[in-house]
């Protein structure tokens, strides 16, 4: 039985292709001259940090909420959220109450995103949930 008149490939053939494909893949990987750590490391700092890139975003809710409680943020007090945001993220904190003033703000420092803002008349009760570190500006 000869399999190569049948249109299948053996399987030295079959490893050869395969074979010779990972190489081209991990070759055209190494041409680059970069590691994945190199690689990682350049994207992070094309990102930055909230502290270094200065941005910090407010998800749909958030900004309803400073809305309907009339909240406007000064640059000095922006400020200030976005240094209180890099020092929790500093420490290692997920999910941050950050208090600037009056003003009470729930971060998500990984997506770099204030969840939602309230001022002192909204925090009766001083109950905090789903946050694991709290930084006070």
């Amino acid at each position: 039985m000869d399999i190569q008149k049948t249109g299948f490939l053996s399987i030295d053939q079959l490893a050869d292709q395969y074979l010779s494909k990972q190489q081209k893949t991990s070759s055209a990987t190494n041409e680059a001259g970069m590691s994945f750590g190199q690689v990682l490391q350049s994207k992070a700092l094309q990102h930055g940090t909230i502290g270094q890139a200065g941005e910090l975003k407010f998800s749909k809710h958030a900004s309803v909420r400073l809305a309907d409680r009339n909240i406007e943020l000064s640059n000095e007090q922006l400020e200030r959220l976005k240094d209180g945001a890099q020092k929790a993220e500093q420490k290692g904190i997920k999910d941050s109450l950050v208090i600037v003033d009056e003003l009470a703000f729930i971060v998500n420092i990984p997506n770099h995103t204030v969840v939602t803002a309230m001022d002192s008349t909204e925090t009766n009760d001083n109950v905090f949930t789903n946050i694991n570190g709290a930084v006070i500006m």
